[in-house]
């Protein structure tokens, strides 16, 4: 059977306020595009469909027609909730569309999802884990949070408990695969996905996933990648950049051919459906960045851009800079002059005045305040200090 790998959609998602939702629907086309091309039997979706636990109503409506999509082209669809994910959101249709090769996952199950493939007359057999939380696992981690390698090992020794019991359904005869929304060990994260626990607890050894499948499809890092551990074991990443952590990577979906007791072939396809992230810095200042504008630098791409400067920018500066490219996200002033004077020291010595100018600059992306506005805050630090020096002799 012809299988494919997918995860962290994120479909709502925005980048600082703007809008990726035409991006999104570009890839759902290139997916169904893909599934018809390569014939693809089964898609396995890795968790995170959605960005929020309450995705708008458009996120909700492409994700459904494109299911519908992809079952006219006689592909079945296998999803497990993530953790941006409300795990009853995602599998609330279940019981509409399970008999027509639609398997969505929300919570844990005791059992594994059994898809026939008619095509090859194979059956595809799936350890299916969504999101593990210690509340979705009914869990309760009575360790005292004082040893993280303690409240890992217990977490990892849940989550592999949870997929050998899945996996006892495994056969010779079957096409035997794992699919969770996990932090595994060794991964490389990026800035867009949401740290599953703070300090890294509820991170998984490989070791848990040591099932007995032939291919385990991860979910939740956004960087396609392979993790060291027994059998094959990938993240697919997301199919969009969503962080400029993620600016230069190439995004993909893995094919695989695959047959009962055999390793899989795999074929990693690449996506062209998502917008590029790109960082910019630009040392030569305000006119360096119009001229790569006007030579068409990264067309179409969102921007981080940091500009070196040798005097402030005004708010009008930067308003013009942003109309002249709508993809233009950050705008990050560098001032050479006060990254030098940027130490404790340096800033003990400089004049009140002179502070308050700095840190609005840093704040307004390089804008220079008002004298009026300087002199409003002189006036308000200077009556603080006032009543600051009468509270002490009253004490």
């Amino acid at each position: 059977m012809r299988v494919l790998h997918t995860a962290d959609w994120h479909l709502g998602k925005t980048l600082e306020g703007r809008s990726r939702f035409e991006e999104q629907q570009k890839f759902m086309e290139e997916l169904v595009d893909i599934v018809r091309r390569e014939k693809v039997d089964l898609i396995l979706m890795a968790g995170d469909v959605y960005d929020t636990v309450n995705p708008p109503a458009a996120a909700e409506q492409l994700f459904y027609e494109s299911v519908a999509r992809i079952r006219a082209e006689g592909c079945q669809l296998a999803a497990i909730a993530g953790n941006h994910d409300h795990p009853e959101r995602v599998a609330s249709v279940r019981p509409l569309v399970q008999s027509s090769g639609i398997s969505l996952v929300g919570l844990p199950m005791e059992q594994a999802l059994k898809m026939d493939i008619a095509r090859t007359g194979e059956q595809a057999v799936i350890a299916a884990l969504p999101y593990p939380s210690e509340a979705r696992l009914n869990e309760l981690l009575t360790l005292d949070g004082t040893d993280e390698n303690l409240l890992r090992r217990a977490y990892s020794e849940r989550v592999g408990l949870l997929m050998r019991k899945l996996a006892a359904e495994f056969s010779p005869k079957t096409v035997n695969l794992a699919m969770s929304h996990i932090y595994v060990l060794g991964g490389l994260e990026s800035d867009s996905e949401r740290p599953i626990q703070v300090g890294g607890a509820y991170t998984v050894d490989p070791s848990a996933l040591s099932c007995g499948a032939q291919y385990t499809a991860l979910g939740h890092l956004h960087r396609p990648q392979s993790v060291k551990g027994e059998g094959i074991i990938r993240y697919s990443g997301s199919p969009i950049a969503y962080s400029f952590s993620e600016a230069g990577q190439a995004k993909s979906v893995m094919l695989m051919d695959i047959e009962p007791g055999k390793p899989p072939e795999i074929q990693e396809i690449f996506l062209s459906c998502g917008r590029s992230l790109v960082e910019w810095h630009a040392k030569e200042g305000v006119q360096q960045v119009y001229r790569w504008l006007e030579e068409g630098r990264d067309a179409g791409a969102f921007i981080d851009l940091k500009i070196t400067l040798t005097e402030a920018m005004s708010l009008g500066d930067i308003q013009s800079l942003r109309k002249s490219c709508e993809g233009l996200v950050h705008i990050r002033p560098v001032y050479p002059q006060l990254e030098q004077a940027d130490t404790p020291e340096e800033r003990v010595r400089l004049p009140m005045h002179e502070l308050f100018k700095t840190f609005y600059r840093k704040q307004t992306g390089g804008a220079d305040p008002e004298d009026e506005l300087v002199n409003l805050f002189m006036e308000l630090a200077s009556e603080d200090a006032d009543l600051s020096a009468e509270g002490g002799e009253a004490e």
